[in-house]
């Protein structure tokens, strides 16, 4: 594996942490290769409850891709490696997992694609967010799909078209992040997040996650009768009948995953 990026499973969370500190924890293609074949490896794994992503030290979450490497080659060769970032931006989104962004820093560019394929992000209220990719005669494409998904568009364009700082206060705000926490309380709020999805049914979260994604851009009656369905696959398993006995009788469920 490539040592761009670490593997770490504790406590039934997944750690994926981007380690180019001194790139500001740059993309890289060997990092993306890493990204997915960690990401298969968690999925596959059934003590790994929930995945969280990080970057390594206070520079940067993620700085998006290196522009040294973007620029080389012919137009073919130029393209293969948005097309592998667009690869990694839709295994991210089709993991059944649930997958929390710990935001220790700036996230920018490509950052903010990895950034928005998590369900839930926390990052510190003293960091910032942007999309300069303007300012250099190109366009967050792929960053942009997730972008109108998570954010209200005239949000979005303004911050696609100006490549403006989006401090975290107004990026909570804006949806596009879930939370902005003291730097001192960061970590303990994402442990205590990692802990709360973990103690959770895996095959309920799973059913879930894929149910609300598939249903996202269907017409509201077709979306209802859709999750109608899915809560009765989710019903006939056995963590659903293990947590609803676990209600009736006042203790906390022991969740198999089944």
């Amino acid at each position: 594996m490539s040592e761009d990026l670490l593997y770490e499973v504790k406590d039934g969370t997944a750690f994926l942490t981007i380690n180019r500190e001194a790139r500001r924890n740059a993309i890289s293609q060997e990092m993306i290769t890493a990204f997915t074949d960690y990401l298969d490896k968690a999925d596959r794994d059934e003590d790994v409850r929930v995945v969280c992503i990080t970057g390594a030290g206070e520079k940067a979450f993620c700085s998006g891709a290196d522009l040294a490497v973007t620029l080389a080659g012919e137009e073919e060769e130029r393209l293969a490696g948005p097309r592998n970032y667009a690869g990694l931006l839709k295994r991210m989104a089709g993991l059944e997992k649930p997958l929390v962004a710990r935001v220790n820093g700036p996230c920018l560019a490509g950052g903010i694609g990895l950034m928005l394929s998590c369900d839930i992000i926390l990052a510190r209220n003293d960091t910032f967010f942007r999309t300069p990719e303007v300012n250099v005669g190109i366009f967050p494409m792929m960053v942009g799909a997730l972008l109108y998904r998570n954010v209200g568009r005239k949000k979005a364009i303004d911050m696609v078209l100006t490549g403006r700082k989006i401090q975290a206060p107004e990026a909570e705000s804006m949806g596009l992040i879930t939370r902005a926490v003291e730097p001192e309380h960061l970590n303990d709020e994402v442990e205590k997040t990692l802990k709360l999805l973990a103690s959770k049914s895996p095959i309920g979260m799973r059913i879930g996650k894929k149910a609300f994604h598939a249903m996202s851009d269907m017409h509201f009656e077709e979306a209802v009768d859709y999750l109608c369905e899915a809560l009765g696959r989710a019903i006939s398993t056995e963590d659903a009948m293990e947590g609803m006995t676990a209600f009736i009788e006042k203790r906390k469920p022991n969740f198999k995953g089944k």
